[in-house]
């Protein structure tokens, strides 16, 4: 890795100064660098006008795509090219989670643009904020009551509820029909009757209140089985019908339905592979709040009543323990990604031995551990385990520089973003390759070691 590549590790340096990042806007074509600014938590001023400024367009959508950026200077964008305002409307949507709203009065800019999709994407983007959508449900714009009948409808007032279930426009009927058909049969059947080849059929199916007659018919239609056994509304002893069904999916789906007791699943053919990917039941997500519940469904012998109650952070303390040393992995996985108590000893333990791609993230949760881990790594012969050390809090700067010297490169880069790491080796890191970045990143670089790699790199002034 040359001085050119170590630069981007300047983008994302807090202890940057506007002189040096500025310079980094003139790398042209480098856009993971771009990124890499837009994502700083502070940006100074002038750099935050350069990027509202810039005449690349994906500069500029770097920006509105920004989680980690100021909700205000994405905001800003609207004062430049009108097309820039679908950037700012989609905004970011980071992964897990949401990105902060951005300031009322962009709203109201956005909600009333000229263009359709702008429209549409503001009010139906994650970070709307509730108190922006709760006046659109008497909006004349059929688009905005739907973006209504979504996100706010518990929080709107019962009249408003019974007029959108009751709306002029089929699609808003059809969303608000979609908020109330787990209580409602009529609303149920009418959303089969209408939407029969509709995506949305299959969310019916699974979560509408089911009358008798339209399980019956369903049934014998024959068609979305799995999804039909897995909605609890769907009669038990048409349900029982299908415990030898051909369909390994439907068997599944029966052995899973609540009423069963533990021998009942036992008597069915299901098949969990560890692989599978298994949307959480639907009565044990509905009933999570009930704390017997989900200990049945902890303790049960079934893999998917398990890996459901996995994802339920009102889990008791109790069945947490029980499912950390589960013999399914998704259980322990779904454990120690969703539930705030998950044992630290199971984060680390998924992270160093899973084979899952999701494991890389566990070191992002708040309870994986930090405290000895250098007493227990620091020689350890998994590289992985070795870079562990370096989050003891504990670590000395001897052993931090020792590791910035280890055989194995990813050992060396979580090193180099060390701020026990003397200078000196930060700044003879950045000259490593696959490590520079990751030197050019830590804050205890000095300035003038910043400008000179920018100068080596041949970045202009």
């Amino acid at each position: 890795m040359g001085a050119r590549d170590a630069v981007s590790g300047l983008a994302g340096n807090p202890a940057a100064p506007a002189s040096v990042l500025l310079r980094l806007l003139k790398l042209d074509h480098d856009w993971s660098t771009v990124a890499r600014l837009t994502w700083r938590a502070s940006v100074p001023d002038e750099v935050a006008q350069a990027l509202l400024t810039h005449p690349d367009r994906r500069v500029r959508s770097a920006l509105a795509d920004s989680a980690g950026a100021d909700p205000a200077l994405r905001a800003r964008l609207l004062d430049g090219p009108a097309s820039d305002a679908i950037l700012v409307a989609c905004g970011p949507q980071p992964y897990g989670t949401t990105a902060p709203p951005l300031p009322d009065p962009a709203y109201a800019r956005l909600l009333a643009h000229d263009d359709t999709n702008v429209r549409y994407e503001t009010a139906n983007a994650p970070s709307t904020p509730a108190h922006v959508l709760l006046p659109l449900a008497t909006h004349e714009d059929p688009l905005f009551r739907r973006a209504a009948c979504g996100r706010v409808w518990e929080e709107l007032a019962p009249e408003v509820r019974a007029a959108l279930l009751d709306d002029p426009d089929p699609q808003v009927r059809t969303k608000a029909a979609l908020q109330v058909m787990a209580d409602d049969e009529e609303r149920t059947a009418w959303l089969v009757e209408t939407r029969a080849d509709h995506f949305w059929l299959w969310e019916v199916l699974a979560h509408g209140r089911l009358e008798r007659g339209l399980a019956e018919r369903l049934l014998a239609e024959g068609t979305h089985l799995p999804r039909l056994v897995g909605n609890p509304t769907f009669p038990a002893d048409l349900a029982a019908t299908l415990t030898g069904h051909e369909d390994p999916a439907v068997r599944l789906a029966v052995s899973a339905r609540p009423e069963l007791t533990e021998e009942q699943r036992a008597a069915i053919d299901w098949k969990v592979a560890p692989e599978d990917r298994l949307e959480p039941l639907v009565w044990v997500w509905r009933g999570r709040a009930d704390g017997e519940l989900l200990r049945r469904c902890a303790r049960s012998a079934h893999t998917w009543l398990r890996r459901s109650a996995a994802v339920c952070a009102e889990l008791p303390d109790d069945c947490v323990e029980l499912l950390a040393d589960d013999e399914d992995f998704a259980v322990r996985l779904l454990l120690a990604e969703r539930h705030p108590k998950a044992p630290p000893e199971l984060l680390l333990d998924l992270y160093l031995h899973g084979s899952h791609r999701a494991v890389g993230m566990l070191v992002a949760r708040p309870g994986f551990p930090s405290a000895g881990l250098a007493e227990r790594f620091a020689d350890a012969a998994d590289p992985r385990e070795r870079a562990l050390a370096l989050r003891d809090p504990a670590a000395t700067p001897e052993l931090v520089e020792r590791l910035s010297r280890d055989p194995d490169g990813s050992v060396r880069e979580a090193a180099a973003w060390d701020r026990r790491l003397p200078v000196r080796r930060i700044v003879e890191l950045l000259d490593d390759p696959g490590v520079g970045a990751a030197a050019a990143a830590n804050p205890l670089l000095p300035v003038a070691e910043m400008t000179a790699l920018l100068d080596r790199a041949g970045v202009p002034a």
